[in-house]
């Protein structure tokens, strides 16, 4: 009987989660008075990622066209959660929270916010590379496999390359605006992660490396999937 009951009470809660997936993190953000319209905003683009994720992988996995657009604006929306966690230490800042960005004020820097939304990009497309192969066998939204489709196997790495060198190139002139102690500590940051990280050679900051292309993801899958 309590089996059945917690069942429920999952069943509904997943449901919940589908219609109104923040309800209840909003509800504790106004709870403690932390909620702003910009944070709002932030979750609202989380909901749009999802469902622009779920899209893109049934397109992917259907054979239908993939566009470039819905591409590139889930993987700008793909960091939500760190915005909102930024700009929530905004509003903690009168609860002391410290962070190397937020100094002296609690108005929300929009230098500060466009660096690190382009520097989460570059994460992004960092992470999904390092992932590809398993987001290929699950069906996970990952730019490279979505270039893939779009450019080809051969076109496509060298397609998502220059959007990598655009994205560096702007991330550079952008640390050029931020004080000079600020951008000294974050790269000094950047570089201690990427040592955690495993990185010993190479830039400090870590180097770009693109893996083999699946091109044939059914028969990766099948493959794999026989294999086991």
């Amino acid at each position: 009987m309590m089996q059945a009951i917690n069942h429920r009470q999952v069943s509904k809660l997943t449901d919940v989660f589908k219609t109104v997936p923040f309800k209840q993190l909003v509800g504790l953000l106004e709870h403690h008075g932390l909620l702003t319209e910009r944070i709002r905003e932030e979750l609202r683009f989380g909901e749009e990622y999802w469902a622009l994720e779920r899209k893109l992988c049934w397109e992917l996995m259907s054979k239908k066209q993939v566009s470039i657009e819905n591409v590139m604006r889930a993987i700008h929306l793909k960091s939500f959660d760190y915005r909102v966690l930024n700009l929530l230490l905004y509003q903690l800042r009168g609860e002391k929270a410290k962070c190397i960005f937020f100094e002296a004020t609690v108005k929300v820097n929009d230098l500060h916010m466009e660096f690190l939304s382009i520097s989460e990009f570059l994460v992004e497309i960092s992470d999904d590379l390092f992932d590809y192969e398993d987001d290929v066998l699950e069906n996970n939204f990952n730019i490279l496999r979505m270039f893939v489709r779009i450019y080809g196997p051969s076109t496509g790495p060298t397609m998502l390359a220059k959007c990598i060198t655009e994205a560096e190139e702007k991330y550079q002139a952008l640390l050029k605006y931020l004080d000079p102690e600020l951008s000294i500590n974050y790269q000094r940051r950047c570089e201690e992660a990427t040592k955690e990280g495993g990185m010993i050679s190479g830039h400090p900051l870590g180097t770009w490396s693109i893996p083999p292309i699946i091109a044939d993801e059914e028969s990766y899958r099948s493959n794999l999937s026989n294999l086991k």
